[in-house]
Formats: C-alpha cells, sequence, structure tokens
C-alpha cells in the first residue's frame, strides 16, 4: 500500500524590506517612561521594539514624533542593527542608531519573539492574548507586557470580538474593540489601557 501523504505547510513571512514605516506608542513601566517602535508592512504591525525613553542608554525623542521608520542595516562586522529615523518640524532627517543596544536584552529578547509571531500576520487580537498571558517573574516585566499590548491594540481592527472574555459590569461575553478600547455591547462598559 502507498504511505499516506502528508500535508505540507505552504504558510511563509514576507522578507522584511530595508525600511519599515513604524509609529511611536509611548507608555508607562512601573514610573519609567517608555516607548514602543511599531513597524508596520502594508499597515499591519510587522515588529515591535521596545525601551527606555529618557535613560542615558535610552532613546531621547521629541513628544512631538509619533512616526518615522525603522531601517535595517549592517554594521562594520556585518552584524544586523535596526535603526529608527524621523523627521523633525524642520523637515531634517534625524537617525537613532542601534536600537537594540539601547535596550535591556531581556526586554529584547521578548520584543524578538513578539516580532516573530507578528511577522506571520497571527491576528492581532490573538497576539496580545499571547502577550498578555506570558507568565513572567518580576513586577517591571509585567508592567512592560501591560504597555506592550497597549502598543498593540490600537492596530485591532475596530468591532472585532474579544471570544472568551466577559464583561466584568454585566457578566456577559459581549466584549469588542474600539479605537484600541474594550467596550460591552450589552451594557456599554468601556476599559481603556493596560
Amino acid at each position: 500500500s502507498k504511505p499516506a501523504a502528508t500535508a505540507v505547510s505552504t504558510l511563509s513571512v514576507s522578507p522584511r524590506p530595508k525600511i519599515l514605516e513604524a509609529d511611536v506608542v509611548r507608555f508607562q513601566n512601573n514610573k519609567e517612561k517608555w516607548v514602543a517602535f511599531v513597524g508596520l508592512y502594508n499597515g499591519h504591525p510587522y515588529e515591535i521594539f521596545t525601551g527606555l525613553q529618557d535613560d542615558e542608554e535610552g532613546i531621547l525623542l521629541p513628544k512631538s514624533v509619533v512616526s518615522g521608520w525603522i531601517i535595517k542595516n549592517m554594521d562594520e562586522n556585518g552584524n544586523k542593527r535596526y535603526d529608527f529615523q524621523f523627521q523633525n518640524r524642520r523637515g531634517y532627517k534625524i537617525t537613532i542608531e542601534g536600537l537594540s543596544e539601547r535596550f535591556n536584552k531581556e526586554y529584547w529578547n521578548y520584543a524578538k519573539l513578539i516580532s516573530g509571531v507578528l511577522r506571520w500576520r497571527i491576528p492581532i487580537e490573538q497576539v496580545i492574548r499571547m502577550v498578555g498571558s506570558l507568565q513572567l517573574d518580576s513586577e517591571n516585566i509585567n508592567t512592560w507586557k501591560n504597555g506592550v499590548e497597549r502598543a498593540l491594540k490600537k492596530y485591532v481592527q475596530d468591532g472585532t470580538e474579544v471570544k472568551g472574555s466577559v464583561c466584568q459590569n454585566c457578566g456577559n461575553e459581549t466584549l469588542i474593540y474600539q479605537e484600541g478600547c474594550l467596550i460591552c455591547t450589552t451594557c456599554g462598559t468601556s476599559k481603556c489601557g493596560g
């Protein structure tokens, strides 16, 4: 008899272009100011980088900057490097080199993992649920995780149902996303943020 045919997955990830448009999302992690750079591919989140906004080794970014570009470069040793570029109010392009070198390695590694999931175009609400379910030891990384969830919620399509979650006010399983917030379609309760 013939051996059974095995299914072969034909899923593939689009190769990352050298330059991606990016949104800048700011959030608090404990009492520290953090920033997330969300790289977009065809309008969808493709990667996320996060780090301290005002630390000496962190990112100093004018509050007016809400978008820019994440550029993948190679250093002189052939190592990958990600830079963030934005246009200032006078029209000059400002580049912040080496995002990975400016951020805590633990947060960088989690962000790489989340970016890997985003590249496969898994529905963003599933990615948010995955991030929310991470079991992390320190309070600091848990508040970081909440910031990442908030950053990603703005990309959930309005009207998307939240399966498996009930409204804390009325107990019905009728929650939807609207402008990054959870809204109960039964009683109107809304929850925004982390």
